[in-house]
């Protein structure tokens, strides 16, 4: 069992809440920079350099209409390959967040990443299995691919596995930097210059269209990302959503993602006494998961980028919408999917409900939160400073599309998302951004910041985290026991990920819930499936306590990757 961390003054720099592979690694690097200076921000970039590429959420090709890919004769963006494939956004949403909040050069915060790449870095048991997976994909059809993960075989978990091809392109870049100018931002612009508009860029371009590779729709494409893409984006500030709930004000994304369902869920829940149901019994869990249907039901019908669609976010989480929206909650399971229709309006669903993939099937969709995948990550960090930093970095898993010969990492495939019906708002357009399942948390407690949190689990994020806030907020639980106690999710609204599948009434819940709370929710007519205990939820969280002088960090043992650290 993971145990709750504590770090107290004076000696106190910061805490790490994370939950990845490569966990310790990241918090070594993370938790380094913050002994030598460093705040929560700079910790944040140089911990998701070490885990990741690519994220942030970068934009549509210039290419990418509804009418090329009806002309290619596919009904859906593939989950794999070159045509899901964005603007990388991760290098330019860590370079802003560094340059507008960090205090460190960029060599402080990329070093520890060019040196695991360098040198090596432990597989782990999940990442083995999910290069295993995929193994007969890169040696077929992605060769570059295979020459990255597959050298000496798939490599057993234990072995140091090297990444040179991006340590080298880590290395010119801050050469590069460096040598255009002394100065901290100045160096910081070089290098995303560099990256959207030089070098980077023009090595991408040039192989995503370069030639047709396979995707999972079993068929071979050519990529629609040109360098021309690459250099019109820039990464941006954003207000976030807000939505007070007691003594708390909770923060999410825009509904460029699927941040405020949160939000939404939260209003749902406000209309019930928790606390008076007990945390985890079967009315509990019940009514948490029937608000979750509406709200996500919402998302789906409503949800799109704000910069080419209108979202009536306000009325969504407008008090007498919510109200109204609340009374559908029965004693029953529902097996429909009931967006809601703010001022009136005609709700637009665009997915309808579908079978789930059979096992054989999962290694080629697309869709890391299915076995063997489970490659989105997830980091909190808080300072000495008072800051506090919640992110999901996640987008370019090792199997969502070729390497990039010469620069060491793949491009990620989140253009899936969308969908391919005009006048949706997550329909494709050029220069749009997917309605990303990316979903991190802060929140605030008397107006003070408090508290950052997330999980892996594409569409089971908002869940997972609105499972331990319930908790949290209703009953006496701390941190650790919040994330430890019994998880679950469902599957009645269509997923985010490719193939956009959904299961009406279903609930998926750990055994540790127990046998009478399993036997009450399939008689309210849940469809329950009972998994694994200690199977379900990868949470991290950090919390400020200022009266007392404490920063606190937990994080889920399940799965063994999830690490909370701090000093």
């Amino acid at each position: 069992m993971t145990t709750p961390l504590f770090t107290t003054r004076p000696e106190l720099l910061g805490t790490f809440g994370m939950v990845s592979s490569t966990h310790w690694l990241a918090s070594a690097a993370g938790m380094g920079i913050l002994e030598r200076g460093g705040n929560a921000f700079d910790a944040a970039v140089c911990a998701g350099f070490v885990l990741q590429v690519v994220c942030g959420q970068g934009v549509a090709p210039g290419a990418a209409t509804i009418e090329r890919f009806r002309d290619l004769g596919l009904e859906m963006i593939p989950g794999t390959g070159q045509l899901a494939a964005c603007v990388p956004g991760a290098f330019g949403a860590w370079l802003l967040l560094l340059a507008e909040h960090g205090t460190t050069r960029l060599r402080e915060v990329l070093e520890p990443a060019l040196g695991y790449a360098q040198a090596g870095f432990p597989v782990v048991p999940r990442i083995a299995e999910a290069i295993a997976s995929v193994e007969r994909l890169f040696r077929d059809e992605w060769p570059s691919s295979a020459a990255l993960w597959l050298e000496d075989g798939v490599p057993e978990p234990g072995r140091l596995l090297r990444n040179t091809e991006l340590a080298a392109t880590y290395r010119r870049l801050l050469d590069e930097a460096e040598a255009a100018t002394g100065d901290r931002v100045g160096q910081v612009e070089a290098a995303r210059h560099a990256w959207y508009e030089g070098w980077v860029a023009e090595a991408i371009g040039a192989f995503v269209g370069g030639s047709e590779r396979m995707d999972s729709s079993g068929r071979r494409h050519r990529g629609l990302l040109t360098s021309d893409d690459m250099a019109g984006w820039r990464a941006t500030l954003e207000a976030p959503v807000s939505h007070d709930h007691g003594r708390c004000t909770l923060f999410k994304t825009g509904p460029w993602g699927q941040g405020p369902v949160l939000l939404q869920q939260l209003a749902l829940l406000e209309g019930f006494d928790l606390g008076a149901m007990g945390a985890g019994s079967a009315e509990f869990i019940h009514t948490v998961v029937e608000c979750a249907k509406l709200a996500f039901a919402d998302r789906e019908a409503w949800y799109g980028d704000p910069a080419f669609v209108e979202v009536p976010m306000d009325r969504l989480l407008d008090a007498g919408y919510t109200r109204s929206r609340r009374k559908l909650v029965a004693g029953e399971a529902s097996r429909e999917l009931r967006p809601g229709s703010p001022d009136g309006r005609v709700p637009r669903v665009a997915w309808r409900f579908g079978m789930a993939p059979k096992d054989a099937e999962l290694a080629g969709i697309g869709d890391p939160t299915l076995p063997p995948g489970g490659d989105t990550v997830h980091v909190d960090v808080a300072d000495r400073f008072g800051n506090l930093v919640s992110c999901t970095p996640s987008g370019g898993w090792l199997q969502s599309s070729p390497a990039i010969p010469g620069l060491g990492f793949c491009l990620g495939t989140r253009a899936q998302v969308f969908n391919l019906e005009p006048g949706h708002p997550n329909a494709l357009a050029p220069g749009k951004r997917p309605r990303t399942t990316l979903s991190p948390s802060i929140a605030f407690r008397d107006g003070e910041p408090w508290m950052a949190f997330g999980t892996p689990g594409a569409d089971q994020q908002d869940q997972w985290q609105l499972n331990f806030l319930a908790m949290l907020l209703s009953s006496e639980m701390n941190l650790q026991e919040a994330i430890d106690a019994p998880m679950w999710h469902t599957d009645a609204f269509p997923r985010s990920l490719f193939p956009h599948h959904s299961v009406p009434a279903s609930l998926t819940i750990e055994a540790r819930a127990g046998d009478e709370v399993v036997r009450e929710l399939r008689r309210r007519g849940h469809q329950v499936q009972v998994a694994p205990p200690w199977s379900q939820g990868r949470l991290s969280a950090v919390a400020r306590d200022p009266e007392r002088g404490l920063l606190k960090a937990a994080a889920s043992p399940r799965l063994m990757q999830g690490y909370a650290v701090g000093r």
